[in-house]
């Protein structure tokens, strides 16, 4: 029971205290959510008012800049910060972008689900596919402003695209990444630019393994959806011998153990089967029985995939996967993914006639 002490407070409310407290933080969090959105709205409705207003106006570029002008300089007199004549030339852009791919409806009933800033980021992307894709993905993930613009940056829709079959590569953009199998996972290759290692320095499994635990959060986003940390260097002892294996991660949308081995020199046939025999103890040892079989993971700089097949059994739950030190190049990707499509479509055409 609560008692009053000698100044005259309540005591032992503590826990009270706690309840209310997640109660009032929950409230201005989605206030704050709700403010974001509403101005987000208020955003694509000004810059359709604005496209509107223009194109009475013949579209002239003159008449354009001496508009926004003047109507930049009535709402920051009235409503203050805010109405630059670049940000009211962001929200037409805004109106632009996103009134291709969304029907005439009414305001309220527009898809917007993600802050202004966020969608700062998402309007420099011209391929349509891919901006959906990341709006979907930064609102399923609640990635940050920064994590969106730097998945953006490493080409991760590009990635995944190309890692996929075509079929499931047409999937990104509506339904952004859907993990059915463990190649679904994680992303190949995987883009470690942040951990800040030269692409010709000299350095060892331990030197990654240390700056990827330096920089764990990054990695797991990097990793893919779902990833959860369980231990690093995890010692097996077999015959009184010990190994220890790098990084054990867990992964909450397969409820499968997650097993990595890094590899910074090439990869031989002894690598693959050591991590099998760290399956197999994970699958006989640790696994329980709701969760689906272990995966492992050898993380190199030049991966193999042909000596993975010669190596180990089909139905081998062990992947290849190369990692890459510096940020990809975007336009490259693009043009192959672009290719890729055209493939898609043409292939498709083809079956309809």
């Amino acid at each position: 029971m609560n008692g009053i002490d000698t100044t005259g407070k309540i005591q032992n409310t503590g826990d009270l205290y706690d309840k209310i407290s997640v109660i009032v933080e929950q409230a201005r969090q989605k206030a704050i959510t709700a403010v974001n959105l509403t101005m987000v709205y208020a955003y694509y409705e000004i810059g359709c008012y604005i496209v509107e207003d223009e194109q009475q106006g013949a579209q002239r570029a003159e008449y354009g800049k001496a508009v926004l002008k003047e109507l930049s300089e009535r709402l920051t007199e009235r409503f203050g910060k805010g109405f630059s004549e670049r940000n009211l030339e962001q929200m037409r852009f805004f109106y632009q972008t996103y009134s291709k791919s969304i029907s005439q409806t009414v305001f309220a009933k527009l898809p917007f689900t993600l802050s202004w800033s966020h969608y700062l980021v998402l309007m420099r992307i011209e391929n349509p596919e891919a901006r959906r894709f990341y709006e979907i993905e930064a609102t399923q993930e609640q990635w940050s402003v920064r994590q969106l613009a730097r998945q953006c940056a490493s080409s991760l829709y590009e990635r995944l695209a190309l890692s996929r079959n075509k079929k499931e590569m047409m999937r990104l953009a509506q339904k952004g990444q859907i993990i059915e199998k463990p190649k679904d996972l994680f992303n190949n290759p995987l883009v470690l630019e942040f951990l800040g290692l030269e692409e010709k320095a000299v350095y060892t499994e331990s030197d990654l393994e240390n700056c990827i635990l330096n920089n764990l959060q990054k990695f797991l986003l990097e990793m893919g959806k779902g990833f959860l940390f369980e231990a690093r260097q995890k010692r097996f002892t077999f015959d009184e011998e010990h190994y220890f294996l790098d990084l054990v991660l867990y992964n909450r949308l397969l409820q499968s153990y997650v097993l990595i081995d890094f590899k910074t020199k090439k990869l031989s046939h002894k690598d693959l089967e050591q991590m099998q025999m760290y399956v197999n103890y994970y699958d006989r040892n640790i696994k329980q029985t709701h969760e689906t079989p272990t995966i492992g993971i050898l993380l190199c700089k030049t991966a193999n995939q042909a000596l993975v097949e010669l190596t180990l059994p089909e139905n081998a739950n062990i992947y290849a996967t190369q990692y890459a030190l510096y940020l990809p190049n975007k336009e490259l990707m693009q043009n192959k993914l672009k290719e890729w499509i055209n493939e898609y479509n043409s292939e498709k055409g083809g079956n309809n006639e």
